[in-house]
């Protein structure tokens, strides 16, 4: 896996091969591809540890966009067979301070610490961040274990910096134990009404008396 602790950025996962060539598209983490995807562009690569590729690089050739999907051709990749090899791997790049931050994209490193707010009141704070293909995890760290929160706008609607904050809104269930309701035991007829059933079992309907 890439080092991400502090001096790497996400910025996009392979999907699957393109063409015959070794061409792959790509999934784009950032909304700067211009500048991030340029001829020359050095990748970190994230994959799983048994992987040939773990540890290792990639060169991109060339950018190229297909029916609005970007496709990357990086060097070293020239057939079908290498490019499918790649699939899933996430790509990151070295981080510049000095490089202005995109809109709603914060680094690990500006995460980790943060205290975590739920209705005004501290419930935690993050302790780490893990990146998967589908979303982003917050791990927050609380007084009863460590909490996964999914690092979306829906759960996470906002990140301080400033205040060194991260306010979350999150799904009953996901902070505590949510309480099992139990179903209401059913109440013992009582010894009136049993008798009041019997008494009335035994009598003859009023419809069915001789006159």
């Amino acid at each position: 896996m890439a080092d991400t602790s502090g001096t790497q950025l996400r910025v996009g996962r392979l999907l699957k091969a393109h063409g015959l060539k070794g061409a792959i598209k790509i999934e784009l983490y950032t909304d700067d591809p211009d500048r991030r995807f340029v001829p020359g562009a050095e990748f970190s690569l994230q994959v799983p540890g048994d992987s040939p590729w773990h540890g290792k690089s990639l060169k991109l050739r060339e950018l190229r966009w297909y029916n609005g999907h970007a496709v990357g051709f990086f060097e070293g990749i020239d057939d079908r067979t290498e490019a499918e090899g790649l699939a899933k791997a996430i790509l990151w790049v070295s981080h510049v301070e000095e490089e202005a931050q995109e809109d709603d994209a914060w680094y690990d490193h500006q995460l980790i610490g943060l205290a975590v707010i739920r209705d005004g009141e501290r419930v935690g704070e993050v302790s780490h961040v893990e990146h998967f293909p589908a979303q982003d995890l917050l791990i927050v760290k609380t007084g009863s274990g460590e909490v996964m929160v999914p690092f979306v706008a829906a759960i996470v609607p906002e990140v301080d910096l400033a205040a060194g904050t991260v306010t979350v809104t999150p799904p009953p269930g996901l902070f505590e134990e949510v309480p099992e309701v139990e179903a209401a035991a059913p109440t013992a007829p009582s010894a009136d009404s049993v008798e009041t059933a019997e008494t009335d079992a035994a009598a003859p309907a009023e419809a069915d008396r001789d006159e």
